[in-house]
């Protein structure tokens, strides 16, 4: 596949108007943590009606798309939040929905797929890294949503930085999970636009950080990928078609431990009341270590389906 051109700031805002009514505008609020090393402020995500941002990439992209493509079904391949952000558009479009899902992927997603109707497929992580690559898998027919490279998917995530700037316009850093890119890379555009001197960091954990490695051996390189309760960011590499827009997008890669994610959804719950996945509490481990700089900080909570179980056991003082 080509290299990705960035979605211009004009495709942003028509996405923002078709998406009204399919996404909710979530609030920024402060963390509550007063010795902070930077004024950190929650892009709540995880409020969204199916607990993630994934329905703005999915609802864009959907709206787009080819209708008599679209009238076959459609299907994903996600680990779970883009599985639900499809099904949940599909559901409300009445087309059929299929979803390809990685076999480490929690109960929790595959149900919460489930029960929005779709069909879900569990395959080992190598047949589903190659059908996320590929855009097919046997058996499976329809219109393929990318959950990452795809210009209308990432137009939709942009919306969130239009929203970061109405509500802090003189934000200087903003931290965003790194799953594929199709996050970071679609605020990242919306900021590049807007407020250029505002940064852009991916943030990783440490058993799943192909973009920092791919950064440090300036190309994209395969990695040692260890699944963990931090599900949704990582995989066993860099897209190819979207290395050269995060290289130039984004500002570095903030990595951190288990047990600082782990330590950020303890935090989350305690102090500001709120739940959120190990990939939507990672930005807030980053943002804490201060290496995003001390001005105004966002960090994008991308998502709050947790399997209950884990969420205890973190809650308790325990990292799954």
């Amino acid at each position: 596949m080509p290299a990705l051109e960035p979605p211009e700031l004009a495709e942003i805002r028509a996405a923002r108007e078709r998406l009204a009514g399919v996404a909710t505008r979530t609030p920024l609020v402060r963390l509550n943590v007063e010795d902070a090393p930077a004024e950190i402020h929650l892009k709540l995500e995880c409020l969204q009606p199916i607990g993630s941002f994934k329905l703005r990439g999915a609802g864009n992209a959907m709206a787009v798309a080819d209708p008599e493509a679209l009238a076959r079904g459609v299907w994903t391949a996600s680990a779970g939040n883009m599985a639900q952000g499809v099904a949940w558009c599909a559901r409300r479009r009445g087309v059929a929905c299929t979803v390809v899902m990685p076999d480490h992927a929690p109960q929790t997603k595959q149900a919460a797929v489930e029960r929005l109707g779709a069909r879900a497929i569990k395959v080992p992580f190598d047949a589903w890294w190659q059908a996320l690559v590929e855009g097919r898998h046997p058996g499976v027919e329809g219109a393929f949503i990318h959950p990452v490279s795809d210009r209308a998917v990432m137009a939709g995530n942009g919306t969130i930085g239009l929203e970061i700037l109405e509500d802090l316009p003189d934000v200087d850093a903003v931290i965003v999970p790194y799953g594929g890119g199709g996050l970071s890379c679609g605020i990242a555009s919306a900021l590049e636009a807007l407020r250029p001197q505002a940064r852009v960091y991916a943030c990783e954990v440490e058993t799943a950080a192909p973009f920092h490695a791919a950064l440090e051996a300036g190309a994209p390189t395969a990695i040692d990928y260890r699944p963990s309760f931090v599900d949704g960011i990582g995989g066993k590499g860099v897209l190819a078609e979207m290395w050269p827009l995060a290289q130039r997008l984004l500002a570095g890669s903030l990595v951190v431990s288990l047990a600082a994610v782990a330590g950020a959804i303890r935090l989350l719950a305690e102090r500001n009341h709120v739940v959120a996945e190990g990939a939507g509490a990672a930005p807030v481990a980053a943002a804490l270590s201060g290496r995003a700089g001390r001005g105004k900080v966002v960090c994008i909570v991308s998502g709050g389906n947790i399997d209950l179980a884990r969420l205890a056991l973190i809650l308790q003082g325990a990292v799954p």
